[in-house]
Order: C-alpha cells, then structure tokens, then sequence
C-alpha cells in the first residue's frame, strides 16, 4: 500500500511542478508562494481546528510545534529558492535538478536509518542514477540565457533542502508525529514565515514583476496538499523505506516531460525519451522489488 501512495504522491508532485511553472509566468515569485501556502492553510484548517481540539490523530505538544516550525522553515526556503529557479529555467533543465533529490535522500537515509534496499531495488536505483547522468548530458545540449549558473545554483540549494526536509519527514512520522498533525501545522507556520518574507522582498524591491491572479496558484495548492498526504502515510508504514519512496516520486519528472513535449515544445525529445525509458525500467524494479 505504501508503495501505491508514494506512486500517487508522484504524479500529484509532477502536476505541482507543471502549474507551478505556468502560475509564474510573469509573476511576481514571493506572492504567488505566499498565495500558495495560505491557500494549503486554508484548505486544512480543518485540520487544524481538530488539533486544537485535541483530537488524537491531530494533536500537538508544545515540542511538537516547535519540530513542525522548522518542517516549515525547511520547506519554505526549499521552495522559494526552487521557486525563483524554476521561474526562469526551462522545465526540462529544472526538472534535471530536481531529479537529484532521490540521491540525496538515498545517501541520508542509509546514513541516518540504515535502510538497505534489496538487490532487485538496488538495480533499480542504479538505474535511476544512470538516468540522472542521462539527464545532466540533455541539460549540456540546451541553450540557456546568461546567468543560468545563479539559477542552477539556486536550484541546487533547493533541492538540497527538499531531501533534509524528507529525511526530517521520516524521522518525525518515526518518533510518532502523525501525518495528520503534520499536515495540519506546517502550512500554516509557511504562511507566516513568508508574511516576514513579502515584508522584506517589498522593502527591498526584490522581485521586479508585478503580480497577477492566476487560477493555476489554487490547482498547485491543492495538488502539494494531495502529494503531501499521501507521502506522509507512504512514511507513515513501517516496512516503508524513505529512499525508495523518495526514487518512486523522481517518477514525477515524467509529467514534466510529457508536458514539455505537448505543449512547451521542448528540443532534444530522443534525447528525453532515452532519459523516460530509463527513468520508467528504474521505478519498475523497485516496485517489483518492493513487492517481494
């Protein structure tokens, strides 16, 4: 079952990334990310009322707030570094740095949990490794404006983030946090910490596009909510194996991909369909593998 919602977490995390890219199309970064965790906190405060009524599947500690305020903080700088990256990059060269995640959260989670994956999952991950290679080749045929290494940088820094956050997931759901009352909190701690973010973007005249509603903002809320919770409970069993939940959702590059292709037009497509191929015999191997 673990295995199915990491699966779904994958191609809800994919969808995010696609209407992430289209809601910053001559928007202004720090709103649209401000907008988009008010809007996952909204949608939950459900949630979060049931925590303050102390439901048992919701309720925090004062401790446990304070270890979802930095979930949030994590997060939160993970997503406005990704978010100014992907703002200007092509999907295809974005998508190639957000590929790097599984390895990172591979090499955390042998180090920190002393996961072991089985042989069939270890082909797998191989060849996830392989497609990762593949992919950095692609992103050498692309041609790129200037200053494309600040951004790759930033890219870099945000995926980064995004595996401590995911291994920080692990460890949380390990020592009894409930996915539930980590859902409920996080959004909400994100909307305050980019209050004190939008106070000094606007000081300091960061960002130099004015911003305009998009419906698009409301769809990557609801999408980052679905591949959250269905991460959580992935984490949330105890056979589960934070590597290779985190490989299964590296399979979300492949709705970028397709939505490259059909609508964005994208360059290199025998290059990329190489790179999908590997992608998918890598993701099927450690499904099988998961399965035994």
């Amino acid at each position: 079952m673990w295995i199915l919602l990491a699966v779904i977490s994958s191609i809800s995390l994919g969808f995010f990334d696609v209407f992430k890219k289209l809601s910053l199309e001559r928007n202004n970064v720090y709103v649209v990310l401000f907008l988009n965790v008010s809007l996952c906190a909204v949608l939950l405060s459900p949630l979060t009322v049931m925590s303050l009524l102390g439901n048992e599947n919701c309720a925090l500690t004062v401790t446990g707030h304070l270890l979802i305020f930095i979930k949030s903080l994590i997060v939160t700088s993970s997503w406005l570094l990704g978010f100014i990256s992907i703002k200007y990059l092509p999907l295809s060269i974005s998508g190639s740095i957000n590929a790097t995640r599984p390895i990172l959260v591979l090499l955390g989670a042998i180090a920190i949990f002393g996961e072991s994956p089985n042989t069939i999952q270890w082909m797998g991950i191989i060849l996830g490794f392989v497609s990762l290679l593949w992919v950095g080749f692609i992103g050498r045929k692309e041609k790129i404006e200037k200053g494309i290494g600040k951004l790759i940088i930033l890219g870099i820094l945000s995926v980064v983030l995004w595996a401590i956050s995911g291994l920080y997931d692990k460890w949380l759901i390990s020592n009894g946090y409930m996915p539930l009352s980590i859902e409920a909190w996080y959004p909400l701690y994100q909307t305050l910490i980019m209050l004190v973010v939008l106070a000094f973007a606007r000081k300091g005249h960061r960002s130099p596009d004015r911003f305009h509603w998009s419906r698009n903002i409301i769809v990557i809320s609801i999408f980052i909510i679905v591949a959250d919770i269905t991460y959580f409970y992935s984490l949330s069993y105890p056979e589960s194996l934070v590597s290779i939940a985190s490989m299964i959702r590296r399979g979300s590059s492949l709705v970028a991909f397709f939505f490259g292709v059909l609508v964005l037009k994208e360059k290199n497509l025998r290059l990329k369909i190489i790179d999908q191929v590997i992608l998918i015999a890598g993701m099927t191997l450690i499904i099988i593998g998961s399965l035994n």
